[in-house]
């Protein structure tokens, strides 16, 4: 019964060396002196302040995208014992004791390093040669560019990471296709692919180019299945939906999840929070919800409320009013009504407390049991301090002489008789007869008399602003112009008032409120909603320094400072490999050429290269030019401020292409001619190696012999 122990059990294991060895290569070029220099270098001020911010669990919006990429690099920060204590305000401020600076630069190095193998498995995959794979991976070894942007808190590096790691998980599935189906291994690469897509997407946006070229790439290979005669329909049916599982609901399951652990963790009102709804606010612990905490839920006829304009752009504001009138006549020599200014004013303040009056009724407060105001109710707006009625008539308004002035009425014993019956209208209802509800609901006014509704619209001119501050006006609108969301308010405080006399009421609208209620947002409203801002908060666009134009990348004729030492010449520049990228350029050049060529001799029967060689020629390409095209070609038409280190993710995919076409010319080079040019790589990324890792320190002579191209600016200090 024991007689297998008779005998030894091996176990055997082929190791590629040459992965082994790129591997440690790729570790040793990214990791060496990683905690150096012990100060902010660049873009780590701006990601520094999102790993504080989780450290200390705080909401924050990032418009630059989607919030994985900051948890890995908060990981690293939780990993080293991070408390999130420092002041991310300058770069080249040195690091206080308490940051663990090598720690937080550790998953970028890493994805970085693993970049090096990638790159040789890619082109592996590609069924090219293993020396032209080794090329491949080495090129991305020693591109200069590729180290700098990996060595520290930044994001690029894993976003390249994932999107080599889904290429490479792609084209192993793909080949799998030939030899089995719906193997172990099979599902293995094809749910990989689409993991690491999701998670590419998940850093940065960027990622989605990529995703999209995959998307492309497993479509046409779907379509060529289908004329298979070999495939039965039962079979094809079965490919569809495992592609569309792993592709498409794994990667948007995935992309929730990352959200979800984002609002998860952060969970503490914040700054940032303020440009969320106030439902939103509300949601997160402290700020707004400490202030909302036991308010009654159903606005009633009496209700005391503030109302926030639900747009919040370009800042948050709430319906205010003041003793202030307009002036008789504007500074263009047009006329106003004289009436009680209307504003959106930008901050808490008495005067945005508004009491809703049922017409109907003199009383302004709740009666016993409540009377709950619903869709299409009428209603009255008071102002709290003033008791002056919102009003709206056809006068022109200070900035926006199409639409209606708004004012708290004041009766001059003119021809201008009050205009202030206001119609309820809950823009996210689910039936017609919802009850106005507090923070929830999302409602329009519209006057009675003219069918305007309230409206905030732009700053206000210099005149009222001496009067108002720096408000927003509020206007009637007529709603045949359309739907936006400045025409939507919501109820951010509320209380049920209880004095009739104004000056306990004044007394009573200075005082918190009581009753509890629990207004938490379920997940998918508050993804929704961050979503939302994420793809549309626009930061004003500035010239940076080191800001460049897309077409500048291709030749390098940027570069941009990352750190200076504050006392000797040591200093770090993302600059690439100038022969790489040249080479890389070539490269493109000469494929899309050699490939037109190709195919207007196949399109007259000449058939230059074997069927299979064609194919594997098509598919490089397909991934390589593909990928430099989808990453590079898109910012041409962005409307943002962009830098160099925006073009690694095609330039890695350019870099790529370099081996392919050397192998395909191979039979008219010599060997000698490539050794050489290869060696050429070698020596300037020797040669810009100082201003890649910060060291060693190169005296003034020695920073200029570096300034290959009049463009760059290398950082020299007077004497």
């Amino acid at each position: 019964m024991l007689g297998f122990l008779k005998n030894p059990v091996v176990v055997t294991a082929e190791i590629n060396m040459n992965l082994v060895a790129l591997t440690v290569m790729g570790l040793i070029s990214r990791l060496w002196g990683l905690s150096y220099p012990q100060a902010v270098v660049f873009d780590e001020v701006y990601y520094g302040q999102f790993v504080s911010l989780y450290m200390k669990r705080i909401f924050f919006v990032d418009d630059s995208g989607p919030p994985f990429g900051h948890m890995l690099l908060a990981l690293g920060g939780y990993l080293g014992g991070f408390d999130g204590n420092f002041l991310w305000n300058r770069i080249g401020a040195e690091y206080s004791a308490n940051v663990p600076v090598q720690s937080l630069r550790l998953l970028p190095a890493l994805a970085g390093a693993l970049c090096v193998p990638l790159a040789y498995q890619i082109l592996v995959e590609l069924q090219f040669s293993h020396c032209a794979a080794l090329g491949a991976a080495l090129l991305i070894l020693l591109e200069n560019s590729l180290i700098t942007q990996s060595r520290f808190m930044l994001l690029e590096s894993i976003l390249i990471f994932f999107i080599l790691l889904a290429v490479l998980s792609y084209l192993k599935f793909y080949n799998l296709q030939r030899h089995s189906f719906f193997s172990g291994s099979w599902w293995f690469w094809l749910l990989l692919t689409g993991v690491a897509c999701s998670c590419a997407v998940g850093v940065k946006y960027m990622g989605l180019f990529t995703y999209i070229l995959l998307l492309a790439i497993a479509g046409l290979h779907f379509w060529q299945m289908i004329g298979d005669q070999n495939l039965s329909n039962v079979s094809l049916i079965c490919h569809f939906l495992a592609r569309g599982l792993a592709l498409i609901i794994i990667p948007v399951a995935m992309y929730l999840s990352f959200f979800y652990v984002h609002l998860t963790l952060l969970y503490r009102s914040g700054p940032h929070d303020q440009i969320m709804t106030s439902a939103f606010q509300a949601s997160l612990e402290g700020g707004l919800a400490r202030i909302t905490q036991g308010q009654p839920l159903e606005v009633a006829y009496g209700s005391q409320i503030t109302l926030r304009n639900v747009l919040g752009k370009p800042m948050q504001c709430w319906l205010h009013s003041h003793t202030n009138t307009y002036p008789i006549r504007y500074e263009n020599g047009r006329g106003s009504s004289h009436q009680q200014q209307v504003t959106c004013y930008p901050f808490k303040d008495v005067n945005n407390w508004w009491i809703v009056k049922d017409p109907g009724m003199q009383q302004l407060v709740v009666s016993n049991p409540p009377r709950p105001v619903r869709h299409g109710h009428i209603v009255q707006l008071v102002h709290g301090i003033t008791t002056r009625y919102l009003n709206t008539h056809d006068v022109a308004a200070p900035l926006s002489p199409h639409s209606q002035e708004v004012s708290c009425y004041i009766d001059y014993n003119i021809s201008m008789p009050a205009q202030n019956l206001w119609r309820v209208e809950i823009v996210n209802r689910e039936s017609d007869t919802d009850v106005w509800k507090t923070i929830l609901s999302e409602v329009r006014f519209v006057h009675v008399n003219t069918s305007a509704v309230l409206k905030a619209g732009g700053f206000m001119n210099f005149h009222l602003e001496v009067q108002t501050g720096r408000t927003l006006e509020v206007v009637g609108e007529k709603l045949s112009k359309g739907y936006h969301q400045s025409m939507v308010w919501n109820v951010e405080e509320h209380r049920y008032g209880k004095s009739q006399e104004q000056k306990e009421r004044e007394v009573e609208l200075h005082s918190p409120t009581q009753m509890d209620i629990s207004k938490n947002l379920s997940f998918m409203a508050k993804f929704t909603e961050l979503q939302w801002k994420i793809l549309t908060l626009k930061n004003e666009d500035t010239e940076h320094k080191y800001s460049s134009s897309a077409l500048d990348w291709i030749t390098m004729d940027t570069n941009i400072a990352y750190w200076l030492h504050p006392t000797s010449g040591a200093q770090i520049h993302l600059l690439g490999n100038v022969v790489t990228w040249a080479s890389a350029n070539v490269a493109a050049v000469v494929y899309m050429c050699l490939s037109l060529w190709y195919l207007i001799r196949r399109r007259r029967r000449i058939y230059d290269i074997p069927e299979g060689k064609w194919q594997r020629w098509v598919s490089a390409g397909g991934i390589c030019v593909g990928g430099w095209a989808v990453n590079y070609l898109p910012f041409f038409v962005m409307e943002k401020t962009l830098f160099l280190y925006h073009y690694l993710p095609a330039l890695t995919f350019q870099i790529l292409l370099i081996p392919i076409v050397l192998q395909h010319l191979s039979d008219h080079l010599c060997s000698a001619l490539t050794v050489a040019w290869f060696s050429s790589v070698y020596l300037v990324y020797c040669t810009f190696s100082p201003v890649t890792y910060g060291k060693p320190s190169l005296s003034v002579a020695e920073l200029k012999q570096l300034r290959w191209k009049d463009s760059w600016n290398i950082l020299i200090r007077k004497q």
